[in-house]
Formats: C-alpha cells, structure tokens, sequence
C-alpha cells in the first residue's frame, strides 16, 4: 500500500463528543492494490475508558494488522478511528503515531541497549515534563532501585515489565500490546499477565492486548475480540464468549472444542459421523440451506479400545488431572479429554461416542442438541 500522503496530515478534526476512549468503525484494510485479498473486513470495535481489551486469534487473522492502523503506521483503506471522539484514520486522513498519545509494548521489549532501565523509563518524555511519574512506574512495576542497570543485566521478566513502564510514563490515553508475554517462560508469563490489569488501572490507562493465547485473554481481559480471516467474530466479556460462542469457530477456537460435521434427517435431526442428534421438542426448526456443524468440548465424549474400533489414536497429552488424546475418525480429528483411569496407547483402534446426557450445539443456528 502507498505510503500516507503529507497533504493529509491536517490538523485533526472533532467528530462527536464520546465517553469512548477507542472507535473503529467499519474498517477495511488490505496491501497491494485492488486485486489484493482483504487482511480486515468490516471491523467494528469500541474500547471504554479503563477497559482491557484481548484481541484474540490464530495467526495471520489480522490482530497486528489492525494493530497498526489504530496505531497510525498504516492508513485503512475504509472506515474510521477515533480516539476520545477525534478521528485520527480514515482513506483521506491521518493523525501520525506521535500524535496520538498511545503507548506500544512489543513482543521483543524493544529497549535500547545504550541507555540505564531510568533513561529507556523517561525515553517517551519530554525535556520540560515531569520526571516523578517514571519513578512512581519503576517503583510499580518493581524496578526500583534497579535504575542504573542497563537492558542486558535484566532478566526477560524485568525488561518487559521496563517497556510497560516505558510505555506508561508519557500518561497514554490508550496502550496497544503486542504479544507482550509471548518469549517469556511459564511462571514468569503468568505472573506479569496477572499483574497487567492492576498497572493500567493504577495508571488509569486503557489497553488493547493481542494474543493468540485464549486462557490468556479470558483470564484477565474485561472483554475479548476474536477474529478470524479479518472478520471479528465476537466481542463480549469472557463468562459470555464461553457460554455463548455465537459461531462455531469462536467455539473451536476459544473452547478448544470439537466441530462435527452433520446433516439434516429431519426438521428436528441430524446425522453425524458419532450418531443421530436430535433437537429437544419445540425447539426451532432445522435450516436445511446452511453447513451444519455440531460443537462437542472434548469432555462430553467418550472414548473405548476396541481393536475393530473406526477411530485410532494419534496424541496423549499428560494434563496432571486428566488424559487429552486427539482421535483421527475418517477424515477429521477429535479432542478427548478422559479420567486418568481411561489409559490407552499411541495408535491403538477404538471406538469414540458421545456422552448420553451431554446438551450440545447446533450452529450456525445455535440450536441445542442431545443425542438421539
């Protein structure tokens, strides 16, 4: 895509007064001409103040594409941004990333290696502004007394908690994090994800988080976004995209859950390659005009050797509490999950049904299920 046009950075208009700190509001973006494929299509998202955001998909769905636009390095080829209800994107007009009072942490940290934990902290400031605001961000994110150290004698932990700081010490209206615990190992991930939502708070900052992690999304996100192929599937708060995925890859991808193929028998059952599901009576009608998938979570089946079994296993997953084992049934794999007490080996044949007081989903409809 061309680069923005000088012309176009005019002084910034006023759009409407909002309570809403981030809008972006039919967004459409893609590289390379017309003939490119879309990278977004039809983003429609909104950020309250103090609000954390997860921006939640696999990769290659667009997150750090759209990233990028609400950050000012690229211009959107349709729709809006709008910070504080001041239009900062749009095809014919774009406020620069300097101007837009947001903070960046990146995956990699991104500090320079020259310059003390205190000077990397007050990077973002100017020569006139106050200095006290670094200290107390130090002091939060448990640096202090580290301000003289450089970059290299920090631990991984310690130089992405510095870049939040970093990030932070300028007072952003709005902070965009990209994968920010993403090279970290285990304990130290989990420790600085869990304190993310505390700093923002304490700074009174809002926050767009990518990850492709769903446990990491919904454990301290206020909402999640999920996208897929540029299209945002579904943005709602975590309890609710959990209990009401409204389509059936928010439900494979933030469950983990198993999508069935089925097809219609009647106007109240389908067939599936594990049996007959019908729909409860009075439930609505089955459309028979759309692709019909059945969404299983790996818990509500049930798994027995059986050498003249149809299905083999393939994975066994050691999960502490409880075996996760992928079963290749024809042409499509299933997760499992199955008491420790259900032991079976690698490529071993055996039969997967499903558990007879199981309540599934029917989608694209979202219509309940039991089996037949």
């Amino acid at each position: 895509m061309d680069q923005p046009n000088p012309s176009l950075l005019r002084s910034e208009r006023v759009v409407q007064s909002s309570q809403k700190r981030l809008q972006v509001e039919g967004l459409w973006h893609r590289f390379g001409g017309n003939d490119a494929p879309w990278l977004l299509q039809g983003i429609d998202l909104q950020l309250q103040e103090r609000e954390l955001v997860g921006l939640l998909g696999p990769s290659g769905c667009g997150k750090t594409s759209l990233l990028r636009l609400i950050a000012g390095f690229d211009r959107p080829c349709r729709g809006q941004i709008l910070l504080d209800g001041q239009e900062v994107s749009s095809p014919t007009w774009l406020r620069p990333p300097e101007r837009r009072n947001i903070g960046m942490v990146f995956q990699d940290d991104a500090l320079f290696p020259h310059l003390s934990v205190w000077d990397n902290a007050c990077f973002g400031l100017g020569v006139d502004q106050d200095r006290s605001r670094a200290h107390w961000l130090l002091e939060l994110v448990g640096l202090g007394g580290l301000e003289k150290r450089y970059p290299h004698e920090l631990s991984g932990g310690q130089r992405q908690r510095l870049a939040l700081a970093r990030a932070l010490a300028p007072a952003p209206s709005l902070v965009l994090l990209d994968e920010p615990f993403s090279n970290l190992d285990v304990e130290v991930r989990l420790r600085l994800r869990s304190e993310l939502p505390n700093v923002l708070a304490c700074c009174g900052a809002t926050g767009l988080m990518v990850t492709h992690d769903p446990e990491e999304a919904l454990a301290i996100c206020d909402r999640v976004a999920v996208l897929s192929g540029g299209h945002l599937e579904q943005c709602a708060r975590p309890r609710q995209l959990v209990e009401s995925p409204t389509t059936g890859f928010v439900a494979s991808f933030v469950l983990q859950a198993n999508l069935l193929p089925a097809r219609q028998v009647d106007g109240q059952t389908v067939n599936t390659p594990l049996g007959l599901l019908r729909c409860p009576s009075g439930a609505t009608a089955i459309d028979p005009n759309t692709g019909l998938q059945v969404l299983l979570r790996p818990e509500q089946l049930q798994l027995k050797a059986d050498d003249q079994g149809a299905g083999s296993i393939t994975c066994r997953e050691f999960l502490g509490q409880a075996w996760l084992y992928r079963i290749q049934l024809d042409n499509f794999t299933l997760k499992l999950r199955q008491p420790l007490s259900n032991t079976l080996t690698l490529h071993q044949r055996c039969v997967v049904t499903i558990d007879p007081a199981a309540e599934l989903l029917l989608y694209p409809q979202q219509l309940p299920l039991v089996p037949a």
